[in-house]
């Protein structure tokens, strides 16, 4: 294809249309003459031509982005012109040191790619690509615009060493990365401190742009170093408070030497916020040094030193005012606790005072609680490890854990509390909102909260008092729900969330009698506000205290319920006690001697009665609140995994009851109306999960029962069934459906045994598996209805615990296949004939478009730019449709293609608008077949194609279709061998 330009000029506008051009059609044309500049034999030319003479900067970014796609090829150029590119490129840049900074980042970026897919070329006994290092020097030793040249030159070649190209073998990037990281990337990070040690030995002048963006350069230089992957794990970023920088040990001497650091704790207080970030983030580099690189001496002095730094960070703490430093400072602190053990801290001679600074830092961000809100997750990180890193300490240092830890947890109680009335006047977003971020901090306060637990039980049973007692006058007064309500409610909700913090935190603490009995009056007063809120129900409610209320009993269930109850609970006897049953059953926990007296709880069960009192209740009044309902049957759910739980839980009036009742007249979230959404019936699955694991406890082989629990299901499949025989209401019918295939899902995902298996078949068989079917055939355009369908299915095919093993003399395993076959038949054919109607659009109005290039247009500008947008994509990406011809062709030949008509209509537009490539098809087919048939199947193609002509008239079309029925019979003869099938590897797709 010839270029369409040829003149400096015209070179020019193409820049323009492509980078800063309005009109799309130009910019198409513009990217379409990109490629044909790139593999056309000018293209070195022009790209000289465009740096050399070029009057924009646009023109050299063009330049930049065709020699850096030119160098990536994977038939690379020959050696002697990458050189001369490469020297080209760095004559260049050197000789024009201002170009605009974005030219000059894509210019280096041609170097760094040369070099590291060079790496290991020799000439005459050299690599001739590694003289790069020494070039930059050069660049060092001249003004500060080449030496920032010099410097971005480094950090691009370390960024592109570091990155995985998935178009190459990776063992070939592991191999330059990993000779990179051994001969060359020490001696760039040196080189890198000894720029920061001169910027610091002079006077800094912070008005100097120039300097400054030296500076800069130098820093994200050294961070690329220092985040090198130098074992090729390639860390997961999302875990960065876990990542343990492997340094090799061959750095150790650089890392040890105190001016390294101190560097570095220098630049931070020298330099402006934007400078100073980054000095920080290179201190979270050296901060996540992996412990051993050093021998203990060594690692001791060297973690002084960090201490050391952070000590005058802390008393000097303005810079921290900026957010970007004081996320980059959090990083820090939870890195170096991280990375190191609490025992070696307290070691360290400033421990004591660096511990009460990072206390008061912490305590100030707690309280200024609407500031960098995402770094505060690093300050609980780095104490909370620290206090589970207690009971490991061996050293008789004082580690002072006892005496800041109540101080944080404090400070996080009293913020949060005190944020709701900002929150509620300010009208601000409400950090109970964010239930992740919520959920993360309070895991990481349930440790802290437990040093010196007796602290933080007094503190909460202080505030819980109060705001109750605040509360109840509030409800008794005559105002309604005002502004004072929504406060008191919000203080509520996060104190029940603490609390199930606090007692949930026993589990990983080393907990005393005591203890016990202090989550005992805690928890009595939680009871104490559900039975209130549930009193108010349906004429009041707080959806945030309900869930914080479910938060709490989830913690109260995996602290002190069933199996954990054996588990971790210390118990003793009753006095009142003299019976002589076994020993376990008059043994009560700690915690429930309060309880006891208050509330009548005395152990485990009467627990659990109210638990189950309680999801009965949410059920039945929240059923329009999503997530109440969600986190409520999640509850349920945990609550039905484990034989002990279920024993006891069945026994349980509450339980009792919805298994006999579970319909939507006690359960509002179970019925179907015009107010509900399709997404709210999903928790249905997890409903009915819970509610048959619990009949099954006593069910065994007892059909009636089965049948009983099953009722209000039938009732609802046949009320489908009449709808379906009579003019139906579609909706109604479709909304009924999808939540019967998910309450039907839930009860077979609950259904572990043979017995109780063939029970749910024998109901759905053959009465309602057919409805399911009419209903994929109706509505398989539709994934909301179609989803749950087949889900439901494929939970049915599941052979889980074996329990498919049908009887010999049962039928009922073919049955099921059968079933299951007829609606994966009827589905992967609807909606393959409307995925055919769909491509057959697509691709007659492409073939239209293409017939019409050329000619004045007469649609309107949109539909021509739209054709044109369509055209440049498949011009882009000729394997789409490569793609979809051999699938189909792949179906006509292969498989029982029973929508031959539909195949035929697209394959058409297919083969015409790329003849080329089914040429290239027939022939693979032809040639891997044995010499005797070869002939035979190359007349079937000549015989598909006669009478075709180059057009997607609707005759042509139907001649097409009546010759790819023969094609399609004379095919299978052809490769008929004694009346079977050989076995080929004919996959078109190969």
């Amino acid at each position: 294809m010839a270029l369409h330009f040829q003149t400096l000029a015209e070179l020019e506008a193409l820049c323009t249309h492509l980078y800063i051009g309005s009109d799309l059609t130009q910019r198409i044309e513009a990217e379409k003459a990109l490629l044909e500049l790139i593999d056309s034999p000018e293209c070195l030319n022009k790209c000289q031509l465009l740096l050399e003479q070029g009057t924009t900067s646009y023109a050299q970014l063009l330049a930049a982005t065709c020699l850096s796609k030119l160098v990536s090829r994977i038939t690379p150029l020959p050696v002697e012109q990458r050189i001369d590119i490469r020297n080209y490129i760095l004559n260049y840049v050197a000789s024009q040191p201002k170009l605009a900074p974005f030219v000059i980042q894509a210019l280096i970026q041609v170097i760094a790619k040369i070099t590291k897919l060079g790496w290991f070329e020799v000439q005459k006994e050299q690599f001739v690509f590694r003289e790069l290092i020494a070039d930059v020097k050069k660049f060092l030793q001249g003004t500060v615009e080449h030496c920032i040249i010099g410097v971005i030159i480094l950090s691009e070649l370390t960024q592109e060493m570091n990155l995985v190209d998935y178009t190459r073998p990776s063992a070939k990037h592991r191999k330059i990365a990993t000779s990179f990281r051994d001969t060359s990337l020490k001696d760039i990070l040196v080189l890198a401190c000894s720029l920061l040690k001169e910027v610091l030995a002079k006077p800094l002048d912070l008005q100097d742009q120039g300097q400054q963006n030296l500076v800069m350069q130098v820093l994200k230089l050294v961070l690329n170093c220092l985040n090198f992957d130098f074992i090729g794990s390639s860390a997961d970023e999302s875990t960065d408070d876990l990542c343990t920088v492997q340094i090799p040990t061959s750095w150790r001497t650089v890392f040890l030497e105190p001016e390294t650091l101190d560097l570095f704790f220098n630049l931070y207080h020298s330099l402006p916020p934007l400078l100073s970030q980054l000095a920080l983030s290179c201190l979270v580099q050296f901060a996540s040094t992996r412990r051993s690189l050093f021998s203990s001496p060594e690692r001791a002095k060297y973690l002084g030193n960090l201490i050391r730094g952070v000590k005058r960070i802390l008393e000097n703490p303005q810079g921290l005012s900026d957010p970007g430093n004081y996320h980059e400072f959090c990083r820090f602190l939870a890195r170096l606790k991280t990375n190191y053990q609490l025992g070696e801290l307290v070691m360290v001679k400033e421990y004591p005072e660096v511990i009460r600074l990072i206390a008061n830092f912490t305590i100030t961000s707690l309280q200024h609680w609407e500031f960098a809100p995402n770094s505060v997750h690093y300050l609980l990180t780095l104490w909370q490890r620290m206090v589970a890193s207690v009971p490991f300490v061996k050293s008789t240092e004082p580690h002072l854990l006892d005496t800041y830890a109540p101080e944080i947890t404090k400070a996080f109680i009293t913020s949060r509390l005190e944020s709701v009335a900002v929150v509620v006047r300010d009208h601000l977003d409400d950090p109970l909102d964010d239930t992740a971020t919520v959920f993360q901090q309070l895991e990481q306060l349930c440790t802290v909260s437990r040093c010196e637990y007796e602290k933080t039980c007094t503190l909460l049973v202080q505030l819980f008092d109060q705001n109750a007692q605040n509360y109840q006058k509030l409800l008794h007064s005559a105002s309604g729900m005002t502004v004072d309500m929504a406060i008191q409610e919000g203080r509520l909700a996060w104190l029940v969330y603490l609390v199930g913090t606090v007692v949930g935190g026993r589990l990983t603490y080393t907990s005393t009698d005591e203890h016990d009995a202090m989550d005992g009056e805690l928890s009595c007063r939680v009871f104490q506000l559900i039975s209130l809120m549930d009193t108010r129900l349906p004429q009041s409610s707080n959806e945030k205290i309900e869930l914080a209320v479910l938060w709490f009993l989830d913690q109260f269930r995996k602290t002190y319920v069933g199996d954990q109850l054996q588990r971790t609970s210390k118990v003793i006897r009753p006095r009142s006690d003299v019976s002589r049953v076994p020993e376990k059953a008059w043994k009560i926990v700690k915690v429930y001697a309060r309880m006891s007296e208050v509330l009548g709880i005395t152990d485990d069960n009467h627990v659990l009665e109210t638990f189950m009192t309680k999801i009965v209740t949410n059920l039945k009044y929240w059923g329009r609140c999503e997530p109440v309902i969600s986190r409520t049957l999640q509850f349920l759910n945990d609550l039905s995994v484990g034989y002990i739980l279920l024993k006891k839980l069945v026994k349980i009036d509450a339980v009792k009851f919805m298994l006999k009742n579970h319909t939507s007249e006690h359960f509002p979230f179970l019925g179907i109306s015009d107010t509900y959404t399709l997404s709210d019936f999903r928790c249905r699955t997890t409903f009915y999960t819970a509610l048959t694991r619990l009949l099954m406890v006593d069910l065994g082989e007892d059909e009636d029962e089965f049948e009983n629990f099953m009722l209000p299901l039938t009732v609802s499949f046949e009320t489908v069934l009449q709808i379906f025989n009579n003019n139906f209401k579609q909706e109604d019918v479709k909304r009924m459906l999808i939540g019967l295939a998910r309450d039907l899902r839930g009860i077979a995902f609950a259904l572990n045994t043979k017995t109780s298996y063939a029970m749910l078949f024998d109901w759905m068989y053959p009465a309602y598996l057919p409805v399911l079917q009419r209903a994929i055939e109706r509505w398989y355009g539709e994934p909301v209805c179609t989803t749950p369908i087949l889900k439901l299915m494929a939970e049915l095919m599941q052979n889980r615990s074996q329990r498919l093993n049908f009887d010999v003399s049962s039928p009922n395993g073919i049955l099921l296949f059968r079933e299951a076959s007829k609606m994966i038949c009827t589905y992967d054919t609807v909606v393959s004939s409307s995925c055919y109607t769909s491509l057959d659009s697509i691709v007659t109005y492409l073939f239209k478009h293409i017939a019409k290039e050329g000619k004045k247009p007469l649609g309107c500008r949109e539909a021509v730019q739209a054709g044109q947008r369509l055209l440049h994509f498949m011009q882009q990406n000729p394997d789409v449709l490569q793609q979809m011809m051999s699938i189909l062709m792949n179906t006509i030949v292969f498989e029982d293609c029973r929508n031959q008509w539909s195949v035929s209509r697209p394959l058409l537009g297919l083969i015409l608008l790329n003849e080329k490539y089914f040429s290239e098809l027939r022939a693979s087919l032809i040639s891997t077949q044995p010499l005797p048939k070869q002939e035979a199947l190359a007349q079937c193609f000549r015989n598909l194609m006669e009478g075709v002509e180059q057009n997607m008239s609707v005759k042509n079309r139907d001649r097409f279709t009546q010759n790819l029925s023969v094609f399609r019979r004379d095919v299978a003869e052809a490769l008929r061998s004694n009346g079977h099938m050989e076995p080929c590897s004919l996959d078109m797709m190969s």
